[in-house]
């Protein structure tokens, strides 16, 4: 009789643990950040320390695919410097974020553009939509 009970306690402490993670994430979470989806061309600007200094660089380039929910959540920027594809995954809610700019918003049927990564030069342009 007992081990029945046992059960739903065991659910309630499962559903506390999933409530005071929330509340945790909530505090992390950015709030300012612009919506934008795959297929947009978007401007990272995030903090590089080196040394003793720290500088602002920007890594702009097309998002190939965004991941993950809540405090996870990550996207894949895409672009070609010197003729090489260089990718770099980049936490929404990383601290180092100073800030995300949209530049252009694209036109895509798909949720993740892996196929970006074969093709090179006028073909791996995407459609611009105008606002």
């Amino acid at each position: 009789m007992w081990r029945k009970y046992e059960c739903c306690r065991r659910k309630d402490v499962d559903f506390l643990k999933e409530k005071l993670i929330e509340l945790v994430e909530k505090e992390y979470l950015k709030a300012d950040l612009p919506e934008f989806k795959a297929g947009d061309t978007v401007a990272v600007h995030y903090t590089v320390k080196e040394g003793n200094k720290t500088r602002i660089q920007v890594f702009e380039g097309v998002v190939i695919r965004i991941t993950g929910g809540s405090i996870q959540k990550s996207f894949t920027v895409r672009k070609v410097s010197s003729g090489i594809g260089v990718e770099r995954i980049i936490p929404i809610n990383s601290p180092l974020i100073d800030k995300i700019e949209v530049k252009k918003i694209g036109k895509v049927r798909r949720a993740k553009l892996y196929y970006l990564r074969g093709l090179s030069g006028k073909a791996a342009r995407i459609k611009e939509i105008r606002k």
